[in-house]
């Protein structure tokens, strides 16, 4: 069982836009041709923040189209939030707020020996990071700069540095990365 932070971002380091806009990744390719359909096969639980909940809310049609459900997860959910949030239906979701450590326990029994994936966004990874609770990074790396925007990792990690485990081509836009993190207690550097 691993914390893994599985995430897409741009050269420069940057999730999304910032107004929290993916449309500059859609176009590169398909997310089948990635790790992601084994990656997903081995996730019992997911954490993500609020504002990549409200993403998925405000593109549930467009989900939809290409997942065929508005809700693409069977995991349960749980949505780090200080805020009332409408809850998508079909959607096993568990609203929560405050430190990240008290909540993982809950998503690692509810996960069942099987992976618990932060979605995002990268502050919510370095929290669970801080807590020494992040194993994995998994970095699929577009070929596209943004300039600015929502960060991949608003921390910085100098020691002990994260190890490359791999390094793989996907198609002509994206390199995905595999990290190990030092596990153990708070860290930065």
């Amino acid at each position: 069982m691993k914390t893994q932070y599985y995430t897409a971002t741009s050269l420069d380091g940057f999730l999304a836009t910032e107004d929290d806009s993916l449309d500059w990744l859609f176009p590169l390719g398909d997310i089948n041709d990635t790790g992601y359909p084994a990656f997903i096969a081995e996730v019992g639980a997911l954490a993500m923040g609020a504002s990549t909940y409200e993403w998925m809310v405000r593109h549930s049609e467009k989900v939809a189209e290409s997942t065929g459900s508005n809700w693409p997860y069977e995991q349960p959910t749980w949505v780090f939030t200080h805020r009332n949030l409408p809850r998508l239906e079909g959607a096993d979701l568990r609203f929560v707020e405050g430190a990240v450590r008290a909540v993982h326990r809950q998503m690692v029994d509810a996960a069942g020996g099987k992976n618990v994936w932060i979605v995002g966004g990268g502050d919510l990874a370095g929290q669970f990071h801080d807590a020494g609770l992040l194993d994995e990074a998994i970095l699929q790396v577009a070929s596209v700069t943004l300039g600015s925007g929502k960060p991949l990792f608003p921390r910085r990690v100098t020691s002990p540095p994260w190890k490359l485990l791999s390094a793989r081509r996907i198609g002509s836009g994206f390199a995905e990365l595999r990290y190990e993190l030092p596990r153990g207690g708070p860290r930065g550097g």
